[in-house]
C-alpha cells in the first residue's frame, strides 16, 4: 500500500470492519503528511499523548476554519448555538468545563453518577426482559441504543415520554461528524442535519426555561442555576453543553457497548468468566477502550505554533489528526497489542483521550458499559454471533456496528 493512499484508507468504508492493518502501516510513518494543505496524521501512543497535553494544539473551531477545514468547523455548530467547551481553548474552555463538572461529579456532586447504578441495572434488565421468547435479537436497536439514551435523558431531566424523540435528532448529527460522510454529503443530508439541530435546540430551550422557573434534582437544573466562583452559564451555553452530553455522550456509549459485546462473543472464554464474575467488568471495559475504542480518531485539532514531532516540523496553522485507535495498539507502548487481554496489568489507554479535553462523560460511560456487559453475560444463555463481521456505520470517527445480531438459547 503506497503512503499516498493511507489517509483515504482510514476513511474508506471498506476498512471499517477492521481498520487495524491500516493503522499498523500508518505507524510506520509516525508523522504522515500526504498532500499540501492536508492534515498531519499522528499514530504513535507517546506522540498522541504528548500532543493531547500540548497547549500549542488548539481545539477552537475558528482555528480549524482558518486552517482550511470549513466543513468540519461548521459541522460542530448545533442549531445556531455557540460551540461547546469541547471546541474551545482555555481560558473559556476551563470556565465552562468547571461549571459543568460541578453539576456532573466531584467534588460538588460526588455521587450523581454512582447513585444511578440501581436505575441503570433496572433499565438494562428491563430491556433484556423485553427480548421475551426471542432467540435472536439486534443488540444495537433493542439494547445498546435505548439504554444510554434513556440514562442521559434521565440524568439531564428530560421527561420519559420525550425520550423516543431523540433518535431522530441524534442520528443525522452524529453522521455529520464523519469527515468522509461530510465530503459526500448532498443537499438533502445537510438539510436533515440542520433540521435536527434546530429541533433539538428548540426542545432543549423550552426545557431550560422550565428548569429556570422550577428547578429539580437533575443535571439541567444545576447547569441553569449554577452560581459558583466561575459565575453562571448563559442560556446558550447551557444548551450547547446539553447537546454535547446528548450527542457525544450517547453515541460513544452505544459503540462501546456494541464493540464490547462483539469482542466478548469473539472471546467466549472471557465472556463466560464475566458471567460468573461481574467484577471482571471493570478490567474488561478498560481493555475494550484500548482494543476497540468507540472514538477512533480526533480530526479537530490545529497547530497554533510550529511543533516538532520526531524530527518533523508541523507548521503553525496546520491541521492534525490524532489516531487514538492506532496509538492504543502501538507496540512501543503495549506488549502484544493485537491481543484482547483484560488481565493486563497496565491499561493506560487513549480511549477517552487525555489532557484538558479528556472525555467529560467517562465515569458515566464506564459504569453504563460495565453494567450492560455483565448483565448480558449473566442472562443470555449460549449467545453467539449471527454474522461476523457485522454491518458497520459509515462513520470513521465514531466507529461501531450498525447492527449486531445475536442468537441465544433463552434468558436466565
Amino acid at each position: 500500500m503506497p503512503h499516498a493512499s493511507i489517509m483515504r484508507q482510514i476513511t474508506d468504508f471498506a476498512n471499517r470492519a477492521d481498520p487495524y492493518p491500516v493503522y499498523e502501516e500508518l505507524r510506520g510513518t509516525p508523522v504522515l503528511h500526504e498532500e499540501e494543505g492536508g492534515p498531519y496524521i499522528i499514530s504513535s501512543y507517546y506522540d498522541i499523548k504528548a500532543l493531547l497535553h500540548d497547549p500549542r494544539i488548539s481545539s477552537d473551531a475558528t482555528n480549524l476554519a482558518a486552517a482550511g477545514d470549513d466543513e468540519l468547523a461548521q459541522s460542530e455548530e448545533t442549531g445556531g448555538l455557540p460551540p461547546s467547551f469541547l471546541r474551545l481553548d482555555p481560558p473559556e474552555h476551563d470556565r465552562l468545563r468547571r461549571i459543568a463538572n460541578s453539576a456532573f461529579g466531584p467534588p460538588h456532586r460526588p455521587r450523581r453518577i454512582e447513585s444511578m447504578r440501581g436505575d441503570m441495572r433496572e433499565i438494562v434488565n428491563g430491556l433484556i426482559d423485553g427480548f421475551g421468547d426471542a432467540r435472536e435479537i439486534d443488540l444495537v436497536d433493542q439494547f445498546a441504543y435505548p439504554f444510554p439514551v434513556t440514562v442521559i435523558c434521565r440524568l439531564l431531566g428530560v421527561p420519559r415520554e420525550d425520550e423516543p424523540r431523540f433518535r431522530a435528532w441524534v442520528d443525522p448529527l452524529v453522521a455529520s461528524l464523519d469527515p468522509d460522510t461530510r465530503q459526500g454529503a448532498d443537499a438533502e443530508f445537510q438539510k436533515e442535519a440542520q433540521e435536527a439541530r434546530m429541533q433539538l435546540g428548540m426542545y432543549l430551550a423550552g426545557l431550560v426555561e422550565k428548569r429556570t422557573k422550577e428547578p429539580r434534582d437533575d443535571l439541567l437544573s444545576d447547569l441553569v442555576n449554577s452560581r459558583g466562583p466561575d459565575g453562571s452559564m448563559t442560556m446558550m451555553e447551557v444548551l450547547s453543553t446539553s447537546v454535547l452530553l446528548l450527542i457525544a455522550g450517547h453515541e460513544t456509549t452505544v459503540n462501546l457497548i456494541t464493540n464490547g459485546m462483539l469482542t466478548l462473543l469473539r472471546h467466549p472464554d472471557i465472556l463466560r468468566r464475566l458471567g460468573e464474575d461481574p467484577g471482571l467488568s471493570v478490567n474488561i471495559v478498560e481493555e475494550l477502550l484500548r482494543y476497540e475504542p468507540p472514538v477512533q480518531l480526533v480530526p479537530q485539532r490545529t497547530c497554533i505554533a510550529d511543533i516538532e514531532v520526531r524530527g518533523v516540523t508541523i507548521p503553525k496553522g496546520s491541521r492534525i489528526w490524532l489516531v487514538l485507535a492506532a496509538g492504543n495498539r502501538d507496540p512501543e507502548r503495549f506488549k502484544d497489542p493485537q491481543r484482547f487481554d483484560p488481565d493486563r496489568g497496565d491499561i493506560q489507554h487513549l480511549g477517552f483521550g487525555s489532557g484538558i479535553h479528556s472525555c467529560f462523560g467517562a465515569p458515566l460511560a464506564r459504569l453504563e458499559t460495565q453494567i450492560a456487559l455483565s448483565e448480558l453475560a449473566r442472562r443470555l444463555r449460549d449467545p453467539r454471533l449471527v454474522e461476523d463481521p457485522p454491518p458497520y456505520r459509515p462513520n470513521a470517527v465514531l466507529r461501531g456496528p450498525r447492527h449486531l445480531n445475536i442468537a441465544f438459547e433463552g434468558l436466565v
